[in-house]
Order: C-alpha cells, then structure tokens, then sequence
C-alpha cells in the first residue's frame, strides 16, 4: 500500500482550489497521464466519473465517486478499476497570509503488479509532477498574484 501527504501553501482562495480540483473533466488538460475524463453524473455535492489513466503504452479506467463538501473538502471513493482500494482526501481551509493552505491524504493499492511496481518506483517523482500541474493550472486560471505564499511540506511514502 502506498501514502501520499502533501500540505501546500498557495496564493488562491479555498474557493478557487477547491473548484480546480472539482474540475475532474478538465483534467486531460493538464494533468500529466490523463488521458481523458468522462462524467456519468453530477449533481453538485456529488460526482461519479470515469478517468483513462495512461503510462508508456499502459492504460487503465478508474471510476470513483467524488464527494464535494464546499468549499472545505472533497473526497474521493474508489468504485472501479485496476486498484486493490483507494481513499483520497483534499482539505481547503484559509491560510495565515491570505490564500489557502491544502491537506491532500492518498492512500492505494493496485491489483496488477506492474501497476503496483510503477507506483512504488516512481510514486515521489510523479505525485510532485501531479501537485506542480494543480498548480500551474491555477497560476493560469487566477493569476500569480501573491505567489510567495507557496510554502510547502510533503511526505510519500511506499509500503508493502
């Protein structure tokens, strides 16, 4: 099983982070190895979509449910795809200086070992990778404006 904690910094509101990352059809956009996203529903507290995930000639669908609790938190529950379990947690609150200050908690297992390899051998570089693009994308969307906000402290960590 593998966990990723990541505590963020950043210049823009709750509000704004907290639409970007509810923006799941957007995120073949700008995420790295998305390749497409399709939403089945939506009803604005919560989500069901579908997301083709790609790495070299290697493609899963993931399906998940994602819960919206405006503008605080979202969470994501695994319903479908190669993973053993998955359990993903985003928490938007106010920063000391303005901004928001985001929790991301992520927890996963794959079922296919070459998944499950991938993950353990890569999981540092291409979550930071994964965090880098959120961030791009609200520079893009909202402006750098107050930018040295972006203090920042992770930890991943990989277990058997």
């Amino acid at each position: 099983m593998a966990h990723i904690a990541e505590t963020r910094l950043l210049p823009w509101s709750p509000e704004q982070m907290f639409d970007l990352v509810a923006d799941v059809k957007r995120y073949g956009e700008f995420l790295p190895w998305v390749v497409g996203t399709r939403i089945r529903s939506d009803d604005g507290e919560q989500m069901v979509a579908d997301m083709l995930v790609g790495f070299s000639a290697l493609r899963e669908k993931f399906t998940s449910k994602v819960h919206k609790h405006r503008p605080g938190a979202i969470t994501v529950e695994y319903l479908d795809g190669p993973m053993k379990s998955l359990s993903n947690v985003w928490h938007f609150s106010p920063g000391e200086d303005g901004g928001c200050r985001i929790d991301f908690v992520c927890d996963f297992s794959f079922r296919n070992a070459l998944f499950e390899k991938l993950a353990g051998q890569y999981l540092d570089r291409a979550f930071r990778k994964m965090v880098g693009a959120f961030e791009t994308r609200a520079a893009k969307l909202y402006g750098a404006e107050g930018s040295g906000a972006g203090n920042s402290s992770s930890s991943a960590t990989s277990a058997a």
